[in-house]
C-alpha cells in the first residue's frame, strides 16, 4: 500500500440509475432499476467499501448517483460502515432526502455529511423540512440546495427562512438558457448564497491546474478511475495494483467547466480554502450564518 498522504477524494457512481422523482430537467427522473441491476449495483458498492477499508489512505467519499440512492438499504449500510473506518475522513451523498432517516442514528456523525437538494412540486416544503429536522437531530452535518429556475423564486426563500441559518443553503444556476438572470435577480439570489455568483456562468478552466486525477477523482462501478465526471479517458483501477502512479497534477483540458463538483477542485479558485472539511458535503468552512440579511416576514416555521 502507499503512503497515508495526500487526502484523497473519492466520487463513486455505479450502475444505480433509479430516481422516485419526476423533476422536468432530469433524465432519470421516475425510472426504476429492476432487481437484477440493484442487486448488481449493491454488489459493486459492497466491493468499493471493502477496497476502502483495506487502504492506508486518508479517504473521503462522495456518493454521485445519476439517481437517489438512500432509499435503498445497501447505500445505508454503505455510508455508515464507512463512517466508522479510521481512514474515512467524510463520508457525504448527495440526495432528494426523501427515504426513512432512522439509520443515521447509527452513523458517525462525526464523519457523515449529506448533500440535500430540494424539488418544489416533488414534496412539500413542510415534509423536506422534517427530513432536515430528522438529520440535525441526529447530528450529521448538511447542506440544502435547489435549482435556481425563476418560478421557485419564492420557495429558495421560503426554504431559507424556514431552516436555521446555521445550515447553508445553495442555489444551483439555471444555465440552459443564456443570460438567463436579470442584475436584480443574481441580487436576490446572492442574499441566499453568498457563492451564488461561481455558479452563475461555467468557470473558464483550460490550462489551470486542477485536483481531479491527482487527490481527487472519480470511480465508477467497475472500479474505473477517471480525473472527473466531465473528462473522459480512465486512468486505471482500484482494483489493479499500481494504479497510484497515475494520480499526480495536471491542467484542466476543458474549456469550461459548470458544475459545482468539478469547479470546486479547479486550484486557481482555491475553493478548498472555502470550504475545507465541507468540500464534498457542499458546506463552506465558516458560514457566516450572521452575515444573512434579514428579511421582512421571515418563517420561523412551515405547517
Amino acid at each position: 500500500m502507499s503512503s497515508p498522504d495526500p487526502r484523497w477524494s473519492i466520487l463513486w457512481r455505479g450502475p444505480l440509475a433509479s430516481c422516485n422523482y419526476a423533476c422536468p430537467y432530469c433524465p432519470f427522473a421516475k425510472t426504476r432499476d429492476d432487481r437484477a441491476a440493484l442487486a448488481d449495483d449493491a454488489r459493486r458498492l459492497g466491493r468499493f467499501v471493502d477496497w476502502v477499508a483495506g487502504r492506508a489512505e486518508r479517504i473521503g467519499v462522495l456518493f454521485t448517483p445519476w439517481g437517489e440512492a438512500l432509499g435503498h438499504r445497501a447505500y445505508q449500510e454503505a455510508m455508515i460502515r464507512l463512517s466508522h473506518l479510521p481512514n474515512v475522513w467524510k463520508v457525504a451523498a448527495q440526495t432528494n432526502l426523501s427515504a426513512s432517516l432512522p439509520w443515521l442514528a447509527r452513523a458517525n456523525p462525526a464523519t457523515t455529511a449529506l448533500w440535500a437538494t430540494y424539488h418544489p412540486g416533488e414534496t412539500t416544503l413542510a415534509r423536506f423540512l422534517r427530513q432536515c429536522a430528522t438529520a440535525q437531530a441526529a447530528g450529521v452535518p448538511f447542506s440544502v440546495g435547489i435549482v435556481g429556475r425563476r418560478e421557485v423564486f419564492d420557495d429558495i426563500e421560503r426554504l431559507r427562512d424556514a431552516l436555521d441559518p446555521a445550515i447553508y443553503v445553495w442555489i444551483n444556476a439555471w444555465k440552459r438558457e443564456a443570460d438567463y438572470y436579470t442584475a436584480d435577480e443574481v441580487a436576490r439570489l446572492e442574499r441566499i448564497d453568498p457563492h451564488f455568483r461561481l455558479n452563475l456562468h461555467p468557470q473558464p478552466t483550460r490550462g489551470g491546474l486542477c485536483l481531479g486525477g491527482h487527490t481527487t477523482f472519480t470511480v465508477d462501478g467497475a472500479g474505473d478511475v477517471r480525473r472527473c465526471h466531465f473528462l473522459g479517458g480512465v486512468l486505471g483501477n482500484i482494483y489493479e495494483a499500481g494504479f497510484e502512479a497515475a494520480l499526480r497534477p495536471r491542467a484542466c483540458p476543458a474549456a469550461t467547466c459548470g458544475c459545482h463538483i468539478g469547479y470546486v477542485h479547479y486550484e486557481p479558485l482555491r475553493l478548498h480554502e472555502v470550504f475545507g472539511d465541507g468540500v464534498l458535503e457542499r458546506i463552506p468552512a465558516a458560514w457566516p450564518a450572521s452575515a444573512l440579511p434579514a428579511r421582512e416576514g421571515a418563517l420561523s416555521s412551515v405547517a
